[in-house]
């Protein structure tokens, strides 16, 4: 059945997407335990749905406490204590707070009170028991039905506060899935007491793919934006700590060497076997003082335009002195920067990719392609024997 193998895909990922925020050292944060643990309540609503599909509650009693623990109100609002606490709003720890789990806590002890008076009803005189039961069941399905779109409401409000653009994006991405899922889900609640036609599968169907993509979402937008946070503070740190080496100004003009015309590299390719060659030094220059090999982007054009010079002469320089190409010269600088901040003791908190990626490689794989290239070690083993 293609809904219980979706339910249980989304039932797996999401326990596993939830340990990784929970355990990982790279995403592990206060602002993400709450993600972790909505995802996790998600998880557990659907693994309450295929218990009630396959009617395993029926056949192994002991497994009601999953039903009796309903997280489908807690979700909406452990999202919202998430992008709180993402937006950095300053009373995001206030006690008042708290409030929002009050229907959750009703939700538990209805679903007690209901299965305390369905073992009971033939043993006890249980009618105003069961009377206030079904008051309670009213009085909570009324606080459900307003209180999720007004956590919604609430939520994308909080959104807005946001002053990051990539974030205030994600967020809104995944406050737009979220609104998908549970208003199918308050949909389905509310049409199925009226309707007698079978909707629920639909809605389920509907649910599934939308949790999956909650899923997705919220481990590719926390992975994205833990990397770009890192990013920004090891720039800082590079541009303001002591330890490093102050970056010093070009002492060569530019605007002079761009004033060689191509024509004249022919008579400069007569010194191009030396390193006392303008071109050549003036690179050198560009790549200690202003490191601009730590630009993802940066490729033969780039450096050319900087030195006045064709992109051919420019690979031609660098071959005719330094016996390597293009590639090998700027990434061994990246490799060399990333060795320093990777020894360097204000950098241990930050992951060894964002440390990577900061030095110029424009992505995980050639940054550790390159590392273990050049160095003989992986930039975990090079971090390992360096402490």
């Amino acid at each position: 059945m293609i809904e219980l193998t979706l339910l249980n895909i989304a039932i797996f990922q999401g326990i596993v997407i939830s340990f990784i925020l929970l355990n990982s050292p790279f995403f592990k944060s206060k602002t993400n335990q709450y993600l972790a643990f909505a995802i996790l309540s998600l998880s557990w609503s659907l693994l309450n749905l295929v218990m009630d599909i396959t009617e395993l509650f029926s056949e192994y009693p002991l497994l009601k406490f999953i039903d009796i623990v309903d997280s489908a109100v807690l979700f909406p609002v452990l999202i919202l204590l998430f992008v709180i606490h993402q937006v950095r709003y300053p009373q995001k720890n206030s006690k008042k707070i708290l409030w929002l789990f009050l229907p959750f806590i009703l939700s538990v002890f209805y679903s007690i009170l209901d299965e305390i008076d369905t073992s009971t009803q033939a043993n006890l005189n249980s009618s105003f028991f069961s009377l206030f039961s079904t008051v309670l069941g009213f009085l909570l399905f009324l606080i459900t039905l307003f209180f999720i779109p007004i956590v919604l409401l609430k939520t994308y409000q909080f959104i807005q506060l946001s002053k990051d653009k990539q974030e205030k994006k994600w967020l809104t991405y995944l406050w737009l899935f979220e609104f998908i899922f549970l208003t199918s889900w308050l949909l389905t609640v509310v049409l199925s007491m009226f309707i007698e036609y079978e909707i629920t599968s639909l809605m389920h169907i509907i649910a599934v793919f939308t949790s999956l993509l909650i899923h997705w979402v919220a481990y590719a937008g926390v992975y994205k934006l833990k990397l770009a946070n890192e990013k920004k503070k090891i720039k800082e740190l590079i541009s303001n700590s002591s330890k490093l080496e102050e970056v010093k100004t070009v002492s060569y003009d530019l605007g002079l060497s761009k004033k060689i015309e191509k024509t004249n590299e022919t008579t400069i390719k007569t010194s191009i076997t030396s390193s006392e060659n303008i071109h050549y030094q003036t690179l050198e220059a560009l790549c200690s003082n202003q490191k601009i090999y730590m630009d993802s982007t940066l490729d033969r054009n780039k450096v050319a335009d900087m030195l006045g010079i064709s992109p051919s002469y420019v690979s031609q320089l660098i071959n005719s002195i330094t016996n390597e190409n293009f590639s090998t010269y700027i990434n061994t600088f990246r490799v060399e920067e990333a060795k320093k901040l990777i020894s360097n003791k204000e950098f241990d908190n930050y992951s060894l990719l964002s440390i990577g990626l900061e030095c110029g490689f424009p992505s995980k794989a050639t940054y550790y392609n390159w590392f273990k290239k050049i160095t003989g070690m992986t930039p975990n083993m090079y971090r390992k024997t360096h402490k």
